[in-house]
């Protein structure tokens, strides 16, 4: 288990402008990742060390984005002013999560603009619109050397997750451990109206340190 990639959402009229302003900010730049035709979204991704990446995602014209629960929590991101939707963590083998959910994982692809086309299984999206503090699972089925972390050359670390909510609730959720995902990024808990990942802490080339909130 580790963190795999953190999320920020904005409308569809906003996605160009906030990858460049925040390829800006990280000294990096984005790759247009293509389209997730399941969800109705579509995604610009930043690799960042460790394996993880940072995804700007924004919700298409498309009926996809109101029926998929990504589609739905993209929208209602970005209706509420856009920011950080929330974070995913990567598994080895996915059906152990679906066990102890008691629930069965939905397949998801992405077809990047090369035609590839990246696939994976995941589960609780549901769960992070009820209470965005928690990550959703995923597990990776396509080729490894296709992983968005490798999409570029990496020139950004995150270094610091701030996260507000329940501590106990999130560690009961990722199965008795905070630590296993965050193995070169620290989380930070911290008091907010709203639950959610609040903001991230990235070291940029320069060795500055970069908080996006």
């Amino acid at each position: 288990m580790r963190l795999d990639h953190v999320s920020y959402a904005v409308s569809h009229h906003e996605l160009v402008d906030t990858v460049q302003r925040l390829g800006q900010q990280l000294g990096g730049s984005f790759v247009d990742g293509g389209r997730h035709p399941r969800f109705g979204t579509q995604n610009f991704v930043l690799p960042i060390e460790g394996g993880c990446y940072v995804e700007v995602v924004a919700a298409l014209d498309h009926p996809a984005s109101d029926k998929a629960p990504f589609g739905q929590a993209v929208k209602a991101r970005a209706d509420a002013g856009g920011g950080w939707l929330g974070w995913a963590v990567a598994v080895d083998d996915i059906a152990d999560i679906e066990r102890r959910l008691g629930r069965l994982s939905v397949d998801g692809h992405r077809r990047r603009p090369d035609g590839f086309d990246l696939t994976w299984k995941q589960i609780g999206v549901a769960d992070l619109i009820a209470d965005p503090s928690l990550p959703f699972f995923l597990q990776w089925t396509s080729d490894p050397a296709e992983h968005p972390s490798l999409a570029g050359p990496v020139h950004v670390a995150a270094v610091a997750c701030e996260v507000a909510g329940d501590a106990d609730r999130v560690r009961e959720w990722l199965g008795g451990s905070i630590v296993s995902p965050f193995e070169s990024t620290s989380i930070q808990w911290v008091d907010s109206e709203d639950n959610g990942l609040i903001a991230v802490h990235f070291r940029t080339a320069d060795g500055d340190i970069v908080r996006i909130d």
